[in-house]
Formats: C-alpha cells, structure tokens, sequence
C-alpha cells in the first residue's frame, strides 16, 4: 500500500493532505480494482457512485455517438482522478465510456469520501473541493479548446489547432503528446490516413516536424497558421 500511499499524493485532488492523513484517512476507504485491457470502468448512461485514482495503466475516456462512431476524449494516467466530473451531479450518470486502454489498477473510492462527512474533516473536505473545484475549471477549459480546434473546417487547421494548443500549454515548441497516430486521429474526429498524408504535406512545407508522438511547430507554421488566441 505504500507505493498506492505515494501516488495519492502526488494526485492534484489530496495534494494538500500530508502523508500521514492520506495513510489514515484515505487508504482505509479505498479498494484496489484490476482491469484488464478493453475491460469497461464506467458505462454510458451508468449511475456513479464511486470516485477512483489511476495507480497503473491508462483509462481513456471515449464519447460513444447514436450512430455507433465514437471519439476519445481523453487519456487518463496514474496519478489521475476518474469520476470526480460525475459523483456531484444530479443523476450520476455518465455521458461518456471509460475503458481500460491497457491492463490498469485503480484505487476506488466511495462518492462519500467526498460528498458528506467522515474519514476526512471539514477542514480537509474543503481543501480538497478547492482542488476538485480547480480541476474541474481546468477540464472544462480542455473541452473549450477542443471545440474550437473541432471548429476549424479544415483538417489542416484542426491539427495546427491543436498542436498549437499543446505548445502554448507547455511553453515551448517541441513537445511529445499523449497520443498514438491512431488516438489523435480519434481525438481530432479524421481520419488516421488523411491525418497521416496532411502531416506529411505539412512537414515537407516546412510547417512542424515530427517523429511518432514528438513535434515541432517551425516559425513559418506560427506565421501561417491564423492563430488568434484560442485560448
């Protein structure tokens, strides 16, 4: 539990909560759950009633749509809360599907840990929503800019988009992603060989240069790429 003990810790919702509260207050609240690859977290539609941290693997986080297509949303690390977006709201139920994209374990937790009093104080419970509350913002921020990168009518401009938003998230030009080719054609709603053939085309006009899931927007790409301040 020590090593579940750590990455707690280093998850932004308790990281205001020492050590010795996360080993007291926390840990006995928590069931550990394995998943294996492609295994289901969280259903569309499915009451939540449960808060959980990625200790190892990666959950993604998908839209399904009527038509059967779906988009990933995002990519969930250890470390990372999976839930919280939900356990306040009204109905509980969930918009999207959460599924192991890798073996994972996750540490879940009981909404109550959260929502009334208990193992945590008041005092703690407040910290704890101000992170929760911070997190939040940030989430909702993510799914503006993505609908203004989804905005751009041009594949070109929907990829310039978003690269550009990683490089103004990180403070520098040259920068890995999170995702595979596979994954960012998902996330961008295209197709993987049309994004493959633009990035190709971009690269040789001198626009980025990339390798695999590292890029680098090159200054001819800032001059033409019409960015405005997206975010």
């Amino acid at each position: 539990m020590d090593n579940c003990a750590e990455i707690l810790r280093t998850c932004p919702l308790f990281s205001d909560l020492g050590e010795e509260r996360i080993q007291q207050a926390l840990l006995p609240q928590g069931t550990i759950r394995q998943f294996s690859r492609n295994e289901e977290l969280i259903g569309i539609r499915e009451p939540v009633e449960w808060f959980g941290v990625v200790l190892e693997g990666r959950i993604q986080i998908v839209q399904i749509f009527s038509n059967g297509d779906s988009s990933l949303m995002e990519n969930l690390f250890p470390s990372y809360a999976v839930g919280t977006d939900l356990i306040f709201t009204k109905s509980r139920k969930s918009p999207y599907w959460a599924v192991a994209a890798a073996p994972s374990r996750v540490m879940v937790f009981p909404s109550r840990v959260l929502t009334r009093p208990g193992p945590l104080t008041e005092t703690e419970r407040m910290l704890v929503w101000q992170r929760l509350l911070t997190m939040l913002s940030q989430a909702n921020m993510r799914k503006h800019n993505r609908l203004s990168m989804l905005s751009q009518r041009s594949l070109r401009n929907r990829i310039l988009t978003y690269l550009m938003l990683q490089a103004v998230r990180r403070e520098e030009d040259s920068f890995q992603i999170s995702f595979s080719r596979e994954e960012l054609a998902d996330f961008l709603c295209v197709n993987r060989s049309a994004l493959s053939h633009e990035l190709s085309l971009m690269e040789r006009e001198g626009l980025i240069r990339f390798w695999k899931n590292r890029f680098t927007l090159l200054p001819k790409g800032e001059e033409q790429s019409g960015w405005n301040g997206l975010i």
